[in-house]
């Protein structure tokens, strides 16, 4: 049997059309921009619009030659970074509806960079300049070979950034209230740090008129820059440059944090247009790629560094704060004056949701402002604030989509929520989407490990067998399944399935010491949370034996691959998207090699040979920007990784699925996204042929459907029935897709294929 359509599925279409809301900022007094992105499933493509919230709701279509936009301290000016057809690239000044400035950059410099971790977008203290980050251009007149030239890149979805740099735009306003003349702007590139081991400055932001804050991204001494999507342990630091007065050019550079910590999203507090505090978010540099975050801050008027809130190993039965689980960065304005205090507000995982923190610039005490009590299961995130007493977030339910809400504090110091926006509905999607019930299932034989459960009402309390349920180990391993409404989750719910997604050992929400408990332990007790998730439902009887699939993505399809070997006869189907099935040939081939031997428990001491210290005394020359570069630098480089040797491979290869290949008798779909760095697609493929080749030859299809249908089997025969089961693999595989397979109609097509499969094998082949 293979993969066979069953139609487009209207469940999903619906669903993922919804606009997420993804930004938000202040543009006046009164009024908030919040930014949606959309699927367009007739075109394929992502779009983006944004709604104005004053006393009425504007909605604008934003064009796709807007690539960035930022509102200035004074809400008089907007930036604009505009790519228009054939590459050309424009930096924007409007004041109001009048453009003030504006210069054509595609000489300058390649695509802007606007991603997590190297976007910057600051106007200084006069309005006058304005920085971002945008990929350099080199001449390469005088080098034949540059072109092909090696430079690392800084992995998945971003194969293209390799030399990030700030570049200051400045212009002199014109008294007639026109556009500044050309020969009254300016750009000026600002290049790395020039040392052994470059500093790549980003996430860049104005502190005064001639002094910058940025993160400093560097190499490992071995020449590589480690991927950074999703992880918070590489090597970089906060960076100050100071710039001599008047001028943008050669300034000086100094490393504000320790080179033991990973420090990234530096924002700047102000009191009176004067910068007092600087803050920022560090992790400890390697070890698990996510962890407990830690609020950092600097006092600039005594350059003393403090932390504000640390690790939280574990939490206690007085106090259950497990920690910060934050986003990447920051939001780009995060602070809310509120009486005489001042907080930062973000979002934050506590075990299976996100919730809204305030958390005080001063003593680092938290209050949790959405504290879950008896209502509905919601997860926030924030995204701005209008630096006084009013911020913009959404919330979702596992169930509910996005709304957007506006908080504020009235003059009794008391938060009140307005709700600005929330999704239309079709009278049909109301009812599919009431009749679902979400909850959160402790497993306690495998504590903290829990499960967020969704379930059809109406088919919960019916007769008959139990709905088949679909277990969704997440990715990571660091991650956390949230409350938070997912489309395509929700969507397979509604196709008739109970669905259950664990938050296993090493989840990210439940302490420190849960998630460093799983380095050293992939592979065996991540799968056995997983595998007691479904036993703990079966005993509860939201589900039952024989009913079981199981669907994962990345370490979630390490897990489900793990599992389909280790347990071959608790689920009836598989899907996985990228998954890592042999550890030790990823680590030669991903673009975040330090995961494998970190999460694995592999490092340089249990190799075979004492020599395998894999030093280089210098990395290779990386080509950079033809510029003089700041001065002074206190950065040590990161070490290098270790050699794989045949007894780290050994270790590697019995802690991988692909160890229990022989053992696998399910169907198994596996989804390959063609252009990914970090689960190369060698790694799925090479499992489809592996589950191809122990099929024991070409299968009878007739044969066994006729098997299927014989009501009484004998253990023998079951056997025989398992046997004719072996093989059956099917694969798709996505052109110009990374890692997550998130283009429209990749996601879209990976949806149907997995509930077309579950439909074909769910209820055993």
């Amino acid at each position: 049997m293979s993969l066979q359509y069953a139609g487009p599925s209207t469940f999903y279409t619906e669903l993922a059309e919804i606009p997420l809301p993804v930004s938000a900022e202040f543009i006046g007094c009164d009024v908030a921009r919040v930014t949606y992105s959309i699927r367009d499933h007739d075109r394929n493509i992502k779009r983006y619009l944004t709604k104005t919230f004053d006393n009425q709701c504007t909605t604008s279509h934003d064009s796709s030659e807007v690539k960035a936009f930022k509102t200035s301290p004074s809400k008089s000016r907007q930036a604009i970074l505009r790519e228009v057809a054939n590459s050309k690239r424009f930096v924007e000044i409007w004041a109001g509806t009048q453009l003030e400035a504006s210069l054509d950059v595609s000489n300058y410099h390649q695509a802007f960079l606007t991603d997590d971790f190297l976007y910057s977008l600051s106007f200084s203290p006069s309005e006058t300049s304005l920085l971002y980050t945008a990929e350099a251009s080199l001449n390469t007149d005088d080098d034949p070979y540059f072109k092909f030239r090696y430079a690392p890149h800084f992995g998945d979805t971003s194969r293209a950034k390799k030399r990030p740099t700030i570049f200051i735009f400045s212009w002199t306003r014109s008294p007639e209230f026109t556009k500044a003349n050309k020969q009254d702007s300016t750009l000026v590139a600002i290049p790395c740090q020039s040392t052994k081991t470059p500093i790549l400055f980003a996430q860049a932001t104005f502190a005064t008129e001639d002094t910058v804050f940025a993160t400093g991204h560097e190499y490992t001494i071995d020449g590589r820059l480690l991927g950074a999507k999703g992880c918070f342990n590489r090597p970089m630091g906060i960076w100050q440059l100071t710039f001599p007065k008047g001028s943008f050019c050669s300034p000086s550079a100094s490393r504000l944090t320790p080179p033991n910590k990973s420090c990234r999203s530096p924002r700047v507090l102000y009191h009176d247009n004067q910068p007092i505090k600087l803050f920022w978010f560090s992790n400890p540099i390697g070890g698990p790629h996510a962890s407990c975050v830690s609020l950092e801050s600097r006092d600039l008027l005594t350059g003393i560094n403090t932390t504000l809130v640390n690790t939280v190993f574990e939490p206690t039965p007085s106090n259950d704060f497990p920690g910060l689980y934050t986003e990447y960065n920051m939001p780009s304005s995060p602070f809310l004056r509120r009486a005489d205090r001042i907080y930062i507000v973000l979002q934050s995982i506590w075990q299976s949701r996100t919730t809204v923190f305030f958390i005080d610039t001063q003593s680092g005490a938290i209050i949790d402002a959405t504290t879950l009590g008896d209502g509905p299961l919601y997860s926030w995130t924030v995204h701005s604030t209008d630096n006084k007493s009013r911020f913009i977030c959404s919330r979702s339910t596992p169930t509910t989509p996005w709304e957007v809400l506006l908080g504020s504090f009235d003059q009794n110091d008391t938060l009140e929520w307005r709700v600005l926006d929330k999704p239309t509905l079709s009278s049909k999607m109301k009812e599919a989407l009431d009749n679902l019930t979400p909850s959160i299932i402790p497993i306690t034989t495998r504590a903290p490990t829990e499960s967020l459960l969704i379930q059809s009402k109406k088919a919960s309390t019916s007769g008959g067998p139990k709905p088949v349920c679909v277990t969704i180990p997440h990715g990571g391993p660091h991650a956390t399944s949230t409350t938070a409404f997912v489309p395509a989750v929700v969507a397979l719910a509604l196709e008739g399935y109970t669905l259950n997604l664990p938050n296993y050992t090493g989840s990210m929400g439940f302490g420190q010491t849960y998630i460093q408990k799983l380095l050293g332990n992939c592979g065996s007790m991540e799968v056995e949370d997983v595998a007691e998730s479904v036993r703990e439902l079966i005993r509860r009887g939201v589900s039952e034996e024989g009913r079981q699939v199981i669907m994962g993505g990345s370490h979630g399809g390490f897990i489900a691959a793990h599992l389909i070997g280790q347990h071959p006869t608790l689920f009836n189907a598989a899907s996985l998207r990228n998954p890592v099935i042999s550890a030790g040939e990823l680590a030669t081939g991903t673009d975040i090699p330090d995961w494998v031997y970190s999460e694995f428990g592999v490092t340089s001491t249990n190799s075979d040979s004492e020599s395998n210290s894999n030093s280089f005394t210098s990395p290779p020359p990386i080509p950079m920007p033809p510029t003089s570069a700041p001065s002074q630098t206190t950065s040590l480089p990161t070490p290098p990784l270790p050699l794989m040797t045949p007894k780290a491979y050994n270790t590697l290869f019995t802690t991988s699925p692909i160890a229990h290949v022989d053992n696998i008798t399910v169907p198994v779909l596996i989804l390959i996204g063609e252009d990914d760095l970090r689960v190369f697609p060698g790694q799925g493929i090479g499992f489809y042929h592996a589950i191809k080749g122990r099929s024991g030859g070409v299968r009878n299809e007739n044969a066994t459907e006729d098997a299927t249908e014989d009501a009484t089997v004998t253990g023998d025969e079951m056997g025989t029935k398992k046997d004719k089961k072996k093989g059956i693999v099917e694969m798709l595989s996505f052109p110009g897709e990374s890692h997550a397979i998130d283009g429209v109609e990749a996601a879209r097509v990976s949806f149907e294929a997995t509930r077309d499969w579950f439909k074909a094998f769910a209820e055993g082949c």
